[in-house]
């Protein structure tokens, strides 16, 4: 009997040794991080949009993986970042297509000027065949594309003369981005273009060294560029995307529900970013007009007409993206404009 008892006392004591192992090696199992960064600050569109992609990752993953934001451009500019995502040493990120241009040529498809006339042409191509074909392209240099989300449509703003007409920019002096296709596009247009850093282009506009700009409401809004212009032309001339990429490296090493998890919840911030973004773009024009600017609409003849004068600048894009790339983006926005 006393035997008995020892041995199961024993047992009783390996017992929970085994369920104490078990708790602690339960304790031990750490989440998975995904360091996220980003350009702009907390409170921004981008800043929001993280916030409820990483709530989705968090909520769907039921806390195995968490989404650590890290914005202000903390972990490096648009480039900086891609190259750590190439490398393994960062997860994820959102950032600017143009800046993939030097990574996957591709991506100079979403430069091209009057690509499309509203947004949601531009949800349907980005989401559509041809968005997704250029996404793929991003693994063959060590990327992983999931969602395009929306800076938004850029607009003409100067001191000189509402613009009404293709001649209204003739001599205008343009401070365009430090891009090619940029200061090409409106050299074609007649405007005197002029690449400047962006962090000089508020001294330049004060100044008269520059009569105008190109940028979308909010950051026109945000750079209280309305006290040192006076005209606001809505042009639409060029649609600026955001887009969510992963790191291949960090990826592949993924389980399958893992990388659900990720698409489904990018899926759901993209959704969210594009409505949050526009509506700040309303509010950003309504308030525009409060503060003074003389806002004109630029007629759909005479967008068409620009578009047309950028025939070059457009041959160039598709020769260098590629002409079935290009006839297939062509072919789509014929379809949805009810074009045989």
């Amino acid at each position: 009997m006393k035997l008995n008892m020892t041995r199961l006392m024993a047992a009783a004591t390996v017992a929970l040794a085994t369920l104490a192992a078990g708790a602690a090696q339960a304790q031990d199992i750490k989440p998975r991080l995904i360091r996220f960064g980003y350009g702009l600050n907390e409170q921004s569109n981008q800043g929001r949009a993280v916030k409820v992609f990483a709530d989705e990752v968090n909520k769907l993953s039921g806390g195995k993986m968490k989404v650590r934001a890290i914005g202000a451009a903390a972990l490096g500019s648009d480039t900086q970042m891609q190259q750590a995502l190439i490398g393994g040493a960062q997860e994820m990120m959102v950032g600017s297509t143009a800046t993939l241009v030097g990574i996957t040529k591709e991506m100079a498809l979403w430069d091209t000027p009057f690509l499309f006339n509203s947004v949601k042409e531009a949800d349907a191509v980005l989401d559509g065949p041809t968005g997704e074909k250029i996404k793929d392209k991003l693994q063959e240099k060590g990327l992983v594309g999931l969602v395009y989300w929306e800076n938004g449509f850029r607009n003409l703003t100067n001191n000189k003369q509402p613009v009404n007409k293709l001649e209204d920019l003739n001599g205008v002096k343009l401070r365009v981005m430090q891009n090619n296709v940029f200061l090409d596009s409106f050299k074609s247009l007649g405007a005197n273009a002029v690449p400047l850093p962006f962090s000089e282009l508020f001294t330049a506009l004060e100044t008269k060294a520059v009569d105008g700009q190109e940028n979308p409401y909010n950051t026109i809004l945000s750079s209280k560029f309305y006290e040192v212009q006076k005209y606001l032309t809505v042009t639409n001339h060029v649609y600026s995307p955001w887009i969510v990429t992963v790191s291949k490296k960090w990826w592949d090493g993924l389980s399958k529900d893992e990388q659900a998890v990720l698409m489904k919840a990018a899926k759901t911030s993209r959704d969210f970013e594009r409505k949050d973004t526009r509506e700040e773009a309303a509010k950003a024009l309504a308030e525009l007009k409060a503060k003074g600017m003389q806002v004109n609409e630029l007629s759909p003849a005479e967008a068409n007409r620009m578009r047309d004068r950028l025939t070059r600048v457009n041959a160039s894009i598709a020769a260098n993206v590629g002409m079935d790339l290009w006839q297939d983006v062509q072919k789509q926005l014929a379809q949805l404009r009810g074009q045989k």
